[in-house]
């Protein structure tokens, strides 16, 4: 395979992703399907490469049932082979001695992110998280980098041959109730995912024109 096959094979995932909203409720993934694909979805980038996500898998019919009205009657959720529960790290932090505690053991130095060591590394993790922890910081980075994960989980089901929809159409705090969610993890989005029952409906996106902004806004730009 040449270059640019692979090139073109990946943009066309890419182009050909779309939210679907109807499932073929027939259609079951197994356990090791799911499993590869949300071992592709936590390759995704994060902050300090601190993986700021935790998957919740839907695939039995009374879990899916229980999750259905939380997620205000949408069919899809029931249908879809598998609905998973992207939850973001509100204490993300507490993750950095297992991201880098085999680096650290290894002695290798150049792996630290830029950094001169481990211990300046793990040093400004936790003052990042100390200095805001009354703040939105927690909030915005593990909304931030759970959206990752959701996002490169949409595209390996598209390069599966799968689809999927994501769903924000939900009642966080009654997921967090129902589920027994702790503390640590905020719920971000859903997403659906199996084979589609009907094609996705037609979406327009804007001109790229109309969405870039070259080297900043004008003055008294509106």
């Amino acid at each position: 395979m040449t270059t640019s096959s692979i090139q073109n094979d990946a943009l066309k995932v890419f182009r050909e992703r779309h939210s679907v909203r109807h499932f073929d409720a027939s259609y079951k993934l197994s356990e090791q399907e799911i499993k590869e694909l949300l071992e592709i979805a936590g390759g995704a980038p994060s902050s300090w490469n601190l993986q700021h996500w935790k998957f919740v898998a839907f695939t039995d019919a009374e879990a899916k049932e229980k999750l259905l009205p939380i997620a205000r009657g949408q069919k899809q959720i029931v249908d879809a082979s598998v609905t998973i529960a992207i939850l973001g790290d509100l204490e993300a932090n507490r993750n950095a001695e297992l991201v880098y505690g085999s680096v650290i053991r290894a002695g290798l130095e150049d792996t630290y992110a830029g950094y001169n060591s481990h211990q300046v590394l793990l040093s400004d993790i936790e003052e990042a998280y100390a200095v805001n922890e009354t703040s939105s910081y927690r909030r915005d980075e593990a909304i931030r980098n759970a959206s990752l994960a959701a996002m490169q989980l949409m595209l390996a089901t598209k390069a599966k041959g799968l689809d999927s929809g994501p769903l924000v159409g939900f009642e966080a705090d009654a997921f967090i109730n129902a589920f027994h969610v702790p503390p640590r993890y905020i719920p971000v989005l859903l997403v659906a995912i199996g084979k589609a029952a009907k094609p996705a409906r037609t979406t327009s996106r804007f001109p790229v024109e109309q969405t870039i902004i070259w080297n900043g806004f004008e003055p008294d730009a509106t």
